[in-house]
């Protein structure tokens, strides 16, 4: 008997639902070819949310979320809700869902496909064969350390990490180099933060379970550096909240294009999947965004969520080979088009390579 997930599904806002619904064309056609079902559940957040029900996290997504096999998340925000109370924007929302889900682990791939090696900033010779994946710690550090004020005169933030925090996020990023290249680089700034040194002591100790897997540390001044200078050096990159909240964005740009990457939130529960980029309110209902982040966060999800490596392995080629064979949405189609497709196109042509 076939197996089947339960797949939360947040469209969000903006250009959200254009880019969702290609993901699940992709999916139900892997799925298919796979044997295996799918079976969605849409649920509400952020301006919809708010639009629909006051808030921009309604508990009945809270409640829902939880009894899915995994989520896929496509964007929210927008002009719209930009003058809302802080706890009422689109953003609180999120927020709220991933402490609500229990999501510590934020995975960033940033890879640089070959045929799109000119769309970076940087030297073709730099990026090219670019596959980095930055393991960030999410729920801790200085963003969540209590305690914290403003006040008139002064403002303070608290950087804190118990060692449940760093040994369960350190774990996550040694599990992820051993399915790779058994590389990890473990960012800090412990020649001048106490966090950081303890940081840096707990990854060394959990490093030990590792025995397979190489461990270096590095400055995160000298690690946002050495990522302009030599990307491939780096395999997984473990790293805080703050830190990795810099570097992996910086890291994405990589790429060439943030309609391209995909992220996932993992950690106790239920896991969350997005692309990188926004809700890009601008061009939403023109059919000219970029699916192929949010394609790629459905593979993520194959892989770390459902443990359906073989179906992920198969979108993931079937994005190389619509890129190989010329097809480019709006955005990178400066770079070796041989045709501009929209986004429903976009879908439609990976959906069918993923199918064979």
């Amino acid at each position: 008997m076939s197996k089947t997930y339960k797949i939360g599904i947040i469209k969000g806002d903006g250009i959200g639902p254009e880019i969702i619904d290609e993901a699940v064309k992709v999916l139900d056609a892997v799925s298919v070819s796979m044997g295996f079902n799918l079976k969605y559940d849409e649920f509400l957040l952020g301006g919809a949310a708010i639009d629909a029900t006051g808030v921009p996290l309604p508990d009945e997504t809270i409640q829902g979320v939880k009894k899915c096999d995994s989520v896929l998340f496509g964007a929210i925000g927008g002009p719209k809700w930009d003058n809302l109370e802080r706890h009422l924007r689109p953003e609180s929302g999120l927020l709220a869902l991933r402490k609500s889900m229990g999501t510590f682990a934020n995975l960033r791939p940033a890879t640089v496909y070959d045929e799109l090696v000119n769309a970076s900033s940087l030297k073709p010779s730099v990026v090219a064969g670019v596959d980095i994946m930055v393991v960030r710690e999410l729920t801790g550090g200085i963003y969540f350390g209590q305690p914290r004020e403003l006040l008139e005169d002064r403002a303070y933030n608290t950087m804190i990490y118990t060692r449940e925090e760093v040994e369960r996020i350190a774990k996550v990023a040694f599990d992820i180099a051993m399915k790779r290249n058994k590389r990890v680089c473990s960012v800090d700034k412990a020649n001048v933060l106490e966090v950081s040194q303890f940081w840096r002591e707990t990854v060394i100790k959990v490093a030990a379970d590792y025995p397979e897997v190489e461990l270096t540390h590095m400055y995160v001044d000298n690690a946002a550096m050495q990522l302009i200078r030599d990307p491939k050096q780096f395999d997984v990159i473990l790293t805080g909240n703050i830190f990795g909240d810099i570097l992996s964005d910086a890291a994405s740009m990589l790429s060439g294009s943030i309609g391209l990457l995909p992220s996932a939130s993992t950690g106790k529960g239920v896991g969350l999947f997005e692309p990188i980029h926004g809700s890009a309110p601008d061009i939403a209902g023109q059919g000219i965004a970029n699916p192929i982040a949010t394609i790629s966060s459905a593979s993520m999800m194959l892989r770390y969520a459902l443990g359906e490596c073989e179906a992920a392995d198969k979108i993931d080629d079937a994005i190389k080979k619509a890129l190989h064979e010329g097809y480019r949405t709006g955005d990178i189609g400066d770079y070796d088009a041989k045709e501009i497709v929209t986004c429903s196109e976009m879908g439609d042509i990976i959906a069918d390579y993923a199918s064979r």
